[in-house]
């Protein structure tokens, strides 16, 4: 089985709710706004983007029905050329509420041709990778130095570990 972590901020202690956008923007260093989706567009020209995951960049989830924002992950972690690890918001049910921060989980690139156009994402309820595939659009990327500095922060910060 593959394993997670999760990561409590004050904002989860006082009960707060985060959106997967915001949570990345801060987390990553990438200024876009609005919905998840959205800023594959936005990031045209103003950062790069592409099809091969790198430690502090975004992956950026197409809308579908069961997310119509879309969704975006912060790369923290490369495991294998199909297997990275992110840390996200507003992703799995956790203590039976969602807006919760995950840090490190695993992401699977499910492409029939190993671009990372589809993944599996852990899913806490379950404890493993979820069986459906989503579509993404790929990743945008940041600076290394900004990368470099949130992948230390949240190290840093962690104050909650479990390990499946």
């Amino acid at each position: 089985m593959i394993g997670m972590s999760l990561m409590a901020t004050p904002a989860q202690a006082a009960g707060s709710y985060l959106q997967c956008a915001p949570f990345a923007r801060a987390f990553s260093g990438i200024q876009l706004f609005g919905a998840a989706y959205s800023w594959w567009q936005q990031a045209t020209g103003r950062y790069a983007q592409g099809s091969a995951p790198q430690v502090g960049s975004v992956l950026v989830f197409k809308a579908v029905d069961s997310m119509r924002s879309g969704h975006v992950a912060t790369v923290t972690q490369i495991v294998s050329d199909r297997i990275v690890k992110v840390t996200h918001a507003n992703w799995s049910v956790i203590n039976g509420r969602r807006g919760q921060v995950e840090r490190d989980v695993t992401v699977v690139d499910a492409s029939d041709k190993g671009d990372w156009s589809k993944v599996k994402v852990w899913y806490a309820p379950i404890k493993s990778v979820g069986q459906k595939a989503y579509p993404t659009y790929g990743f945008i990327y940041g600076s290394i130095a900004a990368a470099q500095a949130a992948v230390t922060k949240v190290a840093d910060a962690a104050k909650i570990d479990t390990a499946s």
